[in-house]
């Protein structure tokens, strides 16, 4: 056994011992969470490494393009057809099927009249919640999967997360969830303490559960970048849920919060296991299936753990991401398929990569974005004549602008430090800075 092992074996068991010594009701099922993580851990860890050839054989695999072994013309082009090492791809499967194990077994006694109520009295309220949780991240376990298989397009990745999400709703509408919203001291005299938006609080949560399911997905292209980011996303809503059970020891918020921390625990484990397994150099890939299982456990537990609004303090990357990528993702000017950054064989560092296209061909809009690009300076923009090279519009480019080349493990650590920064920015903001714009922190 690994010291990676048998650290995440003993903190979960140290967790789990003093979740079974605690005099809270709910210390039992804690304990038991947290024993089913480990075990999902090593089923990830042992099930990824074994089924990774036949994923192979079945000609789900992908090639490593920045590496060494990778075959390149004497100016850096790759050769064609591709050759290089041979990954594995979406064995993000691998962990969704190993979550899915664990928390059937914990259905049990997650509904167990004494492990403590979930929103509702009556374990039938319960058992309802977590069976929509579950269904909602295996449908996008399914869609990640087919999309790994079948590379849907991008009008199918939105429209099934909004499909995916309306159980969700109408359990979060039978369950008591509000609509209510509190006004900041600054407008309280003109709006009142608070504001019933209505049906448009269950419109943006739908949205919530569509940017989670592609933000982590366009943010990629590193080995380790997509599971890491979800690993950091995953410790940081981990920490803020035993704050808040830490904060309220009854009531509907302390039961919102434990049935978010017991969808994380299991979560976080088998993250760990393929982040392991996922660092540089990759083993494996973890593919869309990966990338959509997270983003909706994140949304499932941001919806039914009544914490929607907190949990997009903790994407503040992916938000700058998307936001940076809006005018290549709306075709306001010329977007690859693949954004991920080019490699330089010589220095073993990975380098901006470009879009080329000629800005006479392009519309207002996109005269506009290079304009605002080369003003702002937040982006390499080459020109000859009315050619441009545009560095392609993703926080990892822009890393990698700012940076200059660097190698693919120091890139990724540095992007998840940011990450882990803006968390605990998330968290100041969520428990501090909140205290000085509302009468009322919950």
């Amino acid at each position: 056994m690994d010291n990676t092992t048998m650290l995440v074996c003993g903190g979960a068991a140290l967790l789990a011992a003093v979740s079974a010594a605690t005099t809270m009701p709910w210390g039992f099922m804690v304990a038991v969470n947290l024993g089913l993580s480990v075990i999902a851990y090593l089923l990830t860890l042992r099930m990824a490494l074994a089924m990774g050839p036949r994923f192979v054989e079945k000609k789900l695999f992908g090639i490593d393009l920045n590496k060494k072994e990778t075959k390149r013309e004497a100016d850096g082009t790759l050769i064609r057809p591709v050759e290089g090492p041979i990954v594995p791809e979406a064995m993000g499967v691998v962990a969704g099927t190993a979550y899915l194990a664990v928390m059937f077994v914990f259905i049990p006694f997650a509904t167990l009249e004494g492990a403590g109520p979930w929103g509702a009295p009556g374990a039938s309220m319960r058992l309802s919640k977590l069976l929509c949780a579950l269904l909602a991240i295996c449908c996008m376990c399914f869609l990640g999967f087919a999309d790994n298989v079948l590379d849907l397009r991008w009008r199918d990745k939105l429209w099934l997360p909004l499909t995916a999400s309306l159980p969700l709703l109408m359990v979060y509408a039978v369950d008591g969830g509000g609509t209510t919203i509190s006004v900041p001291r600054l407008f309280s005299q003109l709006l009142g303490g608070s504001v019933d938006i209505g049906v448009a609080y269950y419109a943006y949560m739908a949205l919530l559960a569509i940017f989670c399911t592609n933000a982590i997905n366009i943010l990629a292209g590193v080995n380790g970048l997509e599971v890491g980011q979800a690993v950091v996303v995953a410790a940081t809503v981990v920490v803020n849920n035993c704050i808040q059970l830490w904060r309220w020891r009854e009531g509907s918020l302390r039961d919102n919060n434990l049935f978010s921390l017991c969808l994380m625990l299991p979560f976080l484990t088998v993250s760990c296991a393929l982040l392991k397994l996922n660092w540089h150099p990759a083993k494996i890939f973890v593919g869309d299936t990966y990338c959509y299982f997270a983003g909706m456990l994140f949304a499932v537990a941001g919806i039914l753990g009544h914490n929607a609004k907190t949990l997009l303090l903790f994407f503040v990357p992916q938000i700058l991401n998307f936001i940076y990528s809006i005018p290549q993702l709306f075709k306001l000017v010329p977007c690859p398929r693949h954004r991920m950054p080019g490699y330089d064989p010589a220095t073993d560092k990975l380098v901006m990569s470009y879009a080329q296209f000629d800005e006479a061909e392009l519309g207002r809009g996109g005269r506009a974005v290079v304009a605002l690009l080369t003003f702002l300076r937040i982006g390499k923009i080459e020109r000859a004549g009315s050619n441009v090279k545009m560095s392609n519009l993703t926080l990892i480019n822009y890393a990698l602008f700012l940076l200059g080349p660097t190698h693919e493990a120091r890139l990724t650590t540095l992007l998840l430090a940011f990450q882990a920064v803006c968390s605990v920015l998330g968290l100041l903001v969520r428990y501090q800075l909140a205290s000085l714009l509302y009468d009322v922190v919950r």
